[in-house]
This record gives structure tokens, C-alpha cells and sequence, in this order.
């Protein structure tokens, strides 16, 4: 089995597995403060260092104190994943705030607003791109 092959499985079942402790595993209430979505999983070569890319819905104070939870537990973390995942030696696990999510969403949010802003102006009929025209005719009998 090639290498990079081992490193993307192991990089799987460390992102199923935490995703299972963060449930039920780690009793830290600074994490269950807001929601926590594990948005992404790196793992080095040598199978020694982690990084796990965390989205955090709440506000920004509650992002850092979920964050803080999250580093303080990564000890416990490590063990539970050589456990459970079986490793010689665990690696050593670092969480990162992933605002990827974060960003879609304001990005969707003033799109949104654009478009009500159109549809209120009445440059844009509601589901089409083309500018609204209006046409009179007259018609003459004689």
C-alpha cells in the first residue's frame, strides 16, 4: 500500500473518531458551547502530527473558549485515538479554526441582498438575469 494512500485512511478514521469523541467523549463544556463541525483532517508523512480544521458555529468569544476546550482536550484526544485507531504512537493533534463555512455564508448572506435590493429598485423580475422592459404599442383603425 503506498504511503500517501495510509496516511489519507489514517486521516479518515482520526476524522471519524474525534468526531465520535466530541460527542461523547470529552466532558469539557467549553466545547459544547457552540457547534463544532470537523471540517477537515491533515496528517503528516510520518503519521506524528495532526491538524484538524474545525468550524465553530456561535459567536467569537464562544469560538475561542470552544477552541481553548478543544486544545486543552487534545491530550486526551491522543490517547483515545492510539486506542481506539491502535497506533504504535499517536500523533500529536492540533485544532485550527476553519472559516471557510463562515465565509460561504456572508458571501450567500449579500447576494441575497443584492437581489432584494434589485427586486425593490425593479430592475430584475424575480428568478430572471435580463433587465425589465416594458413596450407600448399603439394601434391605429382606420
Amino acid at each position: 500500500m503506498a504511503p500517501g494512500r495510509r496516511v489519507e485512511r489514517v486521516a479518515a478514521l482520526i476524522r471519524r473518531e474525534t468526531s465520535e469523541l466530541l460527542i461523547h467523549g470529552i466532558r469539557d463544556e467549553r466545547v459544547h458551547q457552540g457547534m463544532v463541525s470537523i471540517t477537515n483532517v491533515e496528517v503528516s508523512g510520518d503519521l506524528q502530527h495532526c491538524k484538524i480544521f474545525v468550524s465553530i458555529y456561535g459567536e467569537e468569544i464562544q469560538r475561542s473558549e470552544v477552541l481553548e476546550g478543544l486544545e486543552a482536550a487534545s491530550g486526551f484526544l491522543r490517547g483515545e485515538l492510539g486506542r481506539r485507531l491502535q497506533m504504535r504512537r499517536a500523533p500529536e493533534v492540533h485544532f485550527h479554526l476553519d472559516r471557510g463555512i463562515e465565509k460561504g455564508a456572508s458571501v450567500l448572506n449579500l447576494l441575497e441582498q443584492l437581489e432584494q435590493q434589485r427586486e425593490t429598485i425593479g430592475e430584475v423580475q424575480p428568478g430572471s438575469d435580463k433587465p425589465t422592459t416594458y413596450e407600448t404599442t399603439t394601434v391605429n383603425k382606420t
